[in-house]
C-alpha cells in the first residue's frame, strides 16, 4: 500500500515525522510537505509562480508553496505511481466546527479526496502538543480498518485528544460543530509606526452539544467526522428558483 503523507505546520513538523514513523511498518511511505508552517491556508493554490520541490535530510519533500499544492503536485505528476491514501497531520491543534473551512491539514486531505483517493486529516487536539503517539495509533487503527474493509473515496476529519492512548475513552462518529464568531482584531503599531492588526482568536464553541466533534473530544473520545465538498444549499434551491421566475 502506497500513503502520500503532508500537513500544513511545514516538513519538520514532528507530528509529521511520528506520523510517518508509526506508518513505516505498514505502508510505504512518501511526505509532501510545506517548506514552511502554512497553517490556515485553506484549500489555496500558488497559480502566480512556479513552486520547487527539495528533498530535506528525513528524505521528506518539501514545496514551496501550499498544502493543497503538496498533494496536488504529488498526485498530478510528481509521484511515478499514485498513492491508495492520502493522510495529512498530526496537526498541532484541533480542527473542529469552523476551524476546517480554514484549515491547511484539512485542505490538504481535501484535495486528495477531490483527486479520488481516500483521505485522513488527523490533528492532536492542544497546542501543547505532548501525545502525538496517540493520534498515530489511532490512524494506524483506521488504516487497519480500511485495509480489512476499503471504503472508497472519503474525506475523514478526525481529532484526536491529548492523552495517553490509556485515556482515549472510544471512537465516535460525529457531525461539525460551530462556533461563536471570532474575537476582534488586535491593533498595533510596527516599529515604524505603521498600524497593523493580528487576526483574533478563534470563538468558543456555540454547538457543541451531543453528536458534535466538540462533545466527542470533550469527553476524551476521538472524532471522527465524514466530510463533503458540495456547497450547494439544495433546500434553498426551489426558493430561489421562485425568486428568479417572479
Amino acid at each position: 500500500m502506497r500513503i502520500l503523507l503532508s500537513n500544513d505546520d511545514g516538513y519538520f513538523a514532528p507530528g509529521l515525522e511520528r506520523l510517518a514513523a508509526d506508518l513505516a511498518p505498514y505502508a510505504d511511505i512518501t511526505v509532501v510537505a510545506p517548506e514552511r508552517d502554512r497553517s490556515g491556508a485553506s484549500n489555496s493554490l500558488t497559480l502566480d509562480r512556479p513552486l520547487t520541490v527539495r528533498r530535506a535530510p528525513s528524505g521528506f519533500l518539501f514545496v514551496n508553496g501550499t498544502p493543497t499544492d503538496c498533494v496536488h503536485l504529488a498526485v498530478t505528476g510528481l509521484l511515478d505511481e499514485l498513492p491508495d491514501m492520502v493522510i495529512s497531520g498530526i496537526n498541532h491543534g484541533a480542527n473542529m466546527g469552523d476551524d476546517t473551512i480554514y484549515s491547511g491539514t484539512v485542505a490538504a486531505a481535501t484535495e486528495g479526496y477531490l483527486l479520488g483517493i481516500p483521505s485522513i486529516a488527523v490533528s492532536l487536539t492542544s497546542k501543547t502538543g505532548q501525545h502525538f503517539g496517540t493520534a498515530a495509533k489511532i490512524v494506524v487503527d483506521l488504516l487497519s480498518r480500511h485495509r480489512r474493509k476499503p471504503s472508497g473515496a472519503w474525506l475523514l476529519n478526525v481529532n484526536v485528544p491529548d492523552v495517553p492512548i490509556a485515556g482515549i475513552k472510544g471512537v465516535r462518529v460525529t457531525r461539525l460543530g460551530k462556533r461563536h464568531k471570532a474575537e476582534s482584531v488586535v491593533k498595533t503599531e510596527t516599529p515604524r509606526g505603521e498600524t497593523c492588526y493580528w487576526v483574533g482568536a478563534a470563538g468558543a464553541a456555540a454547538d457543541a452539544g451531543e453528536g458534535t466533534d466538540f462533545h466527542a473530544v470533550g469527553l476524551g473520545y476521538v472524532s471522527v467526522t465524514p466530510l463533503q465538498m458540495d456547497l450547494t444549499n439544495h433546500a434553498e434551491m426551489p426558493r430561489i428558483a421562485e425568486w428568479i421566475d417572479a
